[in-house]
């Protein structure tokens, strides 16, 4: 092992990708970082309430385990998240739902297993909303303990955000991945549909459901990515030159808060004088209703998704979640196949939009957090963009009136996730 310059006691702070790099070079054990994690856990968890299950002597054994082997890859001893709506077969997984209080699944979720694979450590199961839908999760904000950390992957977001661990697992339906990034000043991708495998992922919507991560880097998310879907992680970026930058002017700029977008504008001269090929583009028809498709979609396919749970524990279910059954109930099948449709000529569309740009940009969010954990926050932001199947990367880079994050949200065509990554990355370094 060689010399260390490396403080034990930071471990937690770092990227996974420096972690890495230092796990190679014997700078620093998986033992290390698996207690530097959990004397966060121990010193924050009770004002933060970022998990749902954690058991710290079965985090260590795994570390342990990692030093006494081979490493497997560039994730070998790298803790990591995991939302609790996903699968692990040696780990409570309760969907933030009282109808599995003591769930224990007999499987691991795919990308929990690809993750095991590659030699993660499993830190445990980040809390989720009431089966990643609606009703709020117990998580506050790292950023303000009196603020909402966002939608349903808030645990890995609070988690990773207060250097609990330096990855985190999440899903999106909505905006739960990228709003929850957001709100607590990290680093949020959610692939394109369907390039992580969602086997073993209490699902919610089949047109919608799609698997995020929250990071504190883009280059965390860039590794993490390599490895869940399977491209070659060498650490090393592409540059582009003159990326065109498109900012999105969609239908709903009205619900952005009254500083939003004055401060995407901002950012978007900011990229002029960095170099890029900035315009503002607006949406062409019929993506102004994609919208309102994403939302009709997400109702019907939930009614059906939860019918098991929602026809014999019914009154384990919140009243919040049941009222969106009964509207999910009242959705004709006409309607769900009209939605369908609007969505496929908005896929269309936005295939020819993107041959003259790389990336759009708009906010991640309205503005800041809201105040109060029960208000989880617009989701209108990021709701287009799940139903259209496309890469999006939030990055911390504003602030609000209050100094809470806001974060900005690039958008890429469907499948560039590892160009919309490097782009991304380097829009990241501009504001730096």
């Amino acid at each position: 092992m060689s010399s260390r310059s490396i403080n034990p006691g930071i471990l937690n702070e770092l990227p996974a990708t420096t972690l890495s790099r230092l796990l190679a070079t014997g700078q620093c054990s998986a033992i290390e970082i698996a207690e530097a994690c959990l004397r966060r856990v121990d010193a924050r968890e009770a004002e933060v309430k970022a998990w749902a299950y954690i058991d710290p002597e079965y985090v260590l054994r795994q570390a342990r385990a990692r030093d006494g082997e081979s490493p497997r890859g560039p994730l070998h001893g790298i803790p990591v998240g995991i939302k609790d709506i996903i699968n692990t077969s040696d780990m409570l997984t309760q969907f933030g739902s009282p109808v599995y209080r003591a769930h224990q699944p007999v499987n691991d979720a795919s990308c929990v297993s690809i993750l095991r694979e590659a030699g993660c450590v499993i830190m445990g199961k980040t809390e989720t909303m009431e089966f990643a839908v609606c009703h709020p999760a117990r998580t506050c904000n790292p950023e303000n303990l009196a603020h909402t950390p966002g939608g349903s992957s808030s645990g890995s977001a609070a988690a990773v955000a207060d250097c609990m661990c330096p990855l985190g697992l999440g899903t999106q339906t909505g905006a739960s991945v990228i709003r929850p990034a957001s709100y607590c000043g990290v680093v949020g991708f959610k692939a394109s549909y369907g390039l992580i495998n969602r086997a073993g992922i209490k699902s919610t919507s089949e047109t919608l459901d799609t698997v995020g991560f929250l990071t504190r880097t883009v280059g965390d998310a860039s590794l993490l990515a390599s490895v869940l879907i399977g491209w070659e992680y060498s650490g090393i970026f592409n540059k582009y030159d003159n990326i065109r930058v498109g900012i999105c002017h969609s239908s709903y700029w009205a619900s952005a808060d009254a500083g939003t977008i004055p401060m995407i504008l901002n950012a978007g001269e900011s990229l002029r004088e960095a170099g890029c090929d900035v315009s503002e583009v607006s949406l062409p028809r019929p993506c102004d209703l994609a919208t309102e498709a994403q939302a009709t979609i997400n109702l019907y396919e939930s009614f059906r998704s939860y019918s098991y749970e929602r026809s014999n524990f019914p009154d384990q279910i919140s009243k919040s979640l049941s009222a969106r059954f009964e509207k999910g109930k009242g959705i004709s099948l006409e309607a769900y196949l009209s939605a369908q449709q609007v969505l496929s000529e908005c896929r269309l569309k936005m295939s020819l939009l993107f041959k003259d740009f790389d990336v759009l940009i708009e906010p991640s969010a309205p503005g800041e957090a809201p105040y109060g954990i029960d208000n989880a926050g617009d989701a209108i932001f990021s709701r287009m963009w799940t139903a259209l199947h496309l890469p999006c990367v939030s990055i911390p880079v504003l602030k609000g009136p209050s100094g809470l994050p806001v974060g900005l949200q690039i958008i890429g065509p469907m499948h560039s996730d590892k160009r919309t990554l490097e782009i991304a990355d380097q829009i990241h370094r501009m504001f730096a």
